[in-house]
């Protein structure tokens, strides 16, 4: 359950947790009409920092364009400096951000382009999405029997509430049948992602995620994962993955927000490498973990501090 805090940001104000709330008629209620984020702080020796906040606004903005909800009169650097002053006001050392961009209370039909634009900005204590030990353990997933939305059908590059539908089914389909999470084919049957996670595959030592182009969304850690790898020396390749790489890979694992990069141990009971966390996934984790957590140099300017002159007291 979530764990309230002091302050939401609401269409340039700070408002109180329990007032951010919207009419049950609200576009968004019937027909699912918002785009959202999902941004880690970090807690680091220097303080709270927000990890790759300006990449995380710009595809807001992004998948608000790609829905025709870019009405707003916010700048994206404005927004940027939002999510800084909320965690600031919260009095947060580390925690999760959600901005959420949404279509309000007014006209009911599909059509929803004239409803006001509302934007939210929320931010909580949050731990480990799939759980503490899932990130040595790692996590037994299947292939769902959901796909992933078709091309010209949802736009998978927008991060869109509607397009959540789909991964509820993905999810609530592996937990019902005993699997932490489910991996997604595309319409043609190549392998996507999982419900709310991005996929890597490691074999013969080369790191292969699949394209955009397999209704994949361009996720902010699949990118940092990319980028760390290229550091460390590890060949990446975007490619059309088949499902049954998944069963014959030296090792697999998920990236995003929630799930940061957790290992998976085995797909439909098969048994992914040695059935543990393996040596590239461990030493892709060690690195992103040093520079989150800002034990190692943020060399590519990934974080985005709290001052502490901002913070105040609860």
């Amino acid at each position: 359950m979530l764990k309230a805090t002091e302050k939401i940001w609401h269409n340039g104000k700070l408002i109180r947790w329990d007032d951010a709330k919207i009419h049950v008629l609200s576009h968004v209620v019937s027909y699912g009409s918002s785009v959202f984020e999902g941004i880690r702080c970090y807690a680091t020796p220097s303080g709270p920092a927000i990890f790759r906040l300006h990449e995380h606004v710009r595809r807001m903005v992004d998948s608000a364009k790609i829905y025709r909800m870019d009405t707003f009169s916010f700048t994206r650097d404005q927004l940027a400096q939002a999510m800084i002053e909320l965690v600031a006001v919260n009095n947060l050392p580390s925690c999760y951000l959600r901005p959420i961009v949404l279509r309000g209370y007014g006209d009911v039909g599909v059509n929803g382009i004239k409803n006001p634009i509302e934007i939210y900005i929320a931010c909580w204590e949050w731990g480990k999405y799939l759980g503490d030990e899932a990130l040595s353990d790692g996590v037994d997933v299947c292939v769902s029997s959901w796909s992933r939305i078709a091309p010209n059908t949802l736009p998978a590059l927008a991060k869109a509430g509607a397009n959540y539908m789909n991964s509820q089914l993905i999810k609530m389909e592996a937990m019902a049948n005993g699997y932490s999470e489910g991996i997604a084919l595309d319409s043609s049957g190549y392998v996507s992602e999982g419900s709310g996670e991005n996929l890597f595959l490691v074999r013969d030592g080369k790191l292969i995620t699949p394209p955009l182009g397999a209704s994949v969304l361009p996720g902010i850690t699949r990118d940092t994962v990319q980028q760390i790898a290229r550091d460390l020396g590890i060949p990446v390749v975007e490619s059309i993955v088949p499902r049954e790489m998944l069963y014959i890979a030296d090792e697999v694992f998920f990236s995003g927000t929630a799930a940061e990069i957790t290992p998976i141990r085995s797909v439909d009971r098969i048994p992914v490498g040695k059935g543990h966390r393996g040596p590239i996934t461990e030493q892709l984790q060690k690195e992103f973990f040093a520079i989150v957590n800002g034990t190692k140099h943020d060399r590519h300017g990934w974080l985005s501090p709290v001052e502490t002159r901002q913070m105040v007291s609860s």
